[in-house]
């Protein structure tokens, strides 16, 4: 009988690979927020400043939570001091220009990352949380946060009437957004 199970191959992961996921997945986030963010231009300011029910009560505050938080892990990465300062933006186009430009600089950052940066160790410890983890581990964690608040952007959408939201998903990037 002819084995139906094809055999796994032995994947060696090295420090290289987690590089370029690394850089791969920063570059990701840099074109699912301009690809929302384009969308969202598309759309009525009042709509998008409008509150609902969420977990953040609008799209506006849940843009201004992702550039926020990517702040604070760029804060991490460079191992600086974090700052919380709200940012004051007085239009909903310079709150656009805010997240892209915080996100570019996240890309930025760690497309100038080598191996070993990547694999160094930062402690942290904050009010919220303490841990020593290894600088891939902040880079998925912020990667990950900003794609479930993305999600959550198109949900508030939704509510709003939004039905042509875009695709950002991770694999659409890899296939069709490079």
């Amino acid at each position: 009988m002819e084995n139906l199970v094809a055999e796994k191959p032995d994947v060696m992961t090295t420090q290289s690979t987690i590089v370029g996921l690394m850089k791969n997945y920063s570059n990701y986030n840099l074109w699912a927020n301009a690809t929302l963010i384009n969308w969202l231009k598309t759309k009525p300011e009042k709509l998008v400043e409008q509150e609902v029910l969420s977990s953040f009560p609008s799209i506006k505050l849940t843009l201004l939570h992702i550039q926020a938080t990517e702040r604070y892990w760029l804060s991490v990465l460079n191992k600086t001091e974090f700052l919380i300062d709200a940012i004051d933006y007085q239009t909903i186009d310079e709150l656009y220009v805010g997240v892209l430009e915080q996100s570019v600089a996240l890309a930025d950052h760690v497309n100038a990352m080598n191996d070993n940066q990547l694999l160094d160790n930062t402690l942290i410890i904050n009010p919220w949380f303490q841990c020593d983890f290894q600088n891939f581990d902040y880079i998925m964690q912020v990667m990950n946060h900003s794609t479930y608040h993305r999600g959550q952007i198109i949900t508030i959408g939704r509510q709003l009437g939004f039905t042509d939201a875009p695709m950002t998903d991770y694999n659409f990037y890899n296939v069709r957004g490079k």
